[in-house]
């Protein structure tokens, strides 16, 4: 069977003496003559001769590499649980939201208070703390009542103010001996803007002669006075409350121009 398969052209397997490989292993595949005028056979076997092979066993890891079921002697390592805290342990002690954000409304209002009341003396370390949210609604007030006006001057506002900012803190730390934070000069100054707000939300009512010329007069007068107060409390500086009031009212009679014209 096997030479008249070598003849026919297909794959045919290559046996050995009691159908065993000449090699000693499994059956192996192997090219006969390809005769192109028979008929190829496929899926011929002869199944009478491979009935009694020993196919050796796949070569692959060692058995003795993987112990029997119940033989591992070893200790389990098992994770421990976590450790959960009362919330009420890590929150009691914490600020609250507000005061994280820097948003202290009791210095908000004490600030308010000591613009619009000039005369009073102000506690000095409520003004060594930055607090930016009274001036930004103090400003956007300032720019939306000169809206109402038909006055689009939100740049004009923002251009003077950092203007005005760095011109105030640098004549700040060159009067005074301890200086002046940036943080501190911002938010003096524009709590001080206040008194200007109230006159930009009189000039929606188009006031023109020689009231709004006192009315203008009166708020420079007032922001110049307040700032320069709150600037002399709050870096000790006796006896020179006209020198700070001056570059103050320059200061805010920009503003006042934007008004009312």
């Amino acid at each position: 069977m096997t030479s008249q398969n070598q003849n026919s052209g297909y794959y045919n397997w290559n046996q050995g003496p009691e159908g065993m490989n000449p090699a000693g292993g499994p059956y192996r595949y192997d090219f006969g003559t390809p005769d192109f005028g028979a008929q190829p056979q496929f899926g011929q076997f002869d199944y009478d001769s491979a009935q009694n092979v020993n196919v050796p066993p796949a070569a692959g890891p060692s058995s003795n590499l993987y112990p029997p079921m119940g033989s591992y002697s070893g200790s389990i390592l098992t994770p421990e649980a976590p450790s959960f805290t009362s919330p009420t342990e890590n929150y009691e002690d914490e600020p609250p939201l507000l005061e994280e954000l820097g948003i202290n409304f009791d210095h908000i209002i004490q600030k308010t208070v000591a613009v619009l009341n000039p005369f009073k003396e102000p506690n000095a370390s409520i003004l060594q703390e930055t607090d930016f949210t009274g001036p930004l609604v103090f400003c956007l007030c300032f720019g939306g009542f000169l809206l109402l006006s038909g006055k689009v001057h939100f740049g004009y506002i923002y251009g003077i103010g950092v203007l005005g900012c760095f011109s105030m803190y640098s004549l700040l730390n060159l009067m005074s001996e301890p200086g002046v934070s940036m943080g501190c000069t911002i938010s003096v100054l524009g709590y001080c803007l206040l008194p200007m707000v109230v006159l930009s939300g009189i000039s929606v009512l188009s006031l023109k002669g020689t009231l709004c010329t006192i009315l203008t007069f009166v708020a420079v007068s007032w922001c110049s006075f307040s700032a320069s107060k709150l600037f002399v409390s709050a870096l000790a500086m006796d006896h020179q409350q006209p020198l700070v009031a001056y570059p103050c009212a320059l200061l805010y009679g920009v503003f006042a121009l934007l008004t009312i014209f």
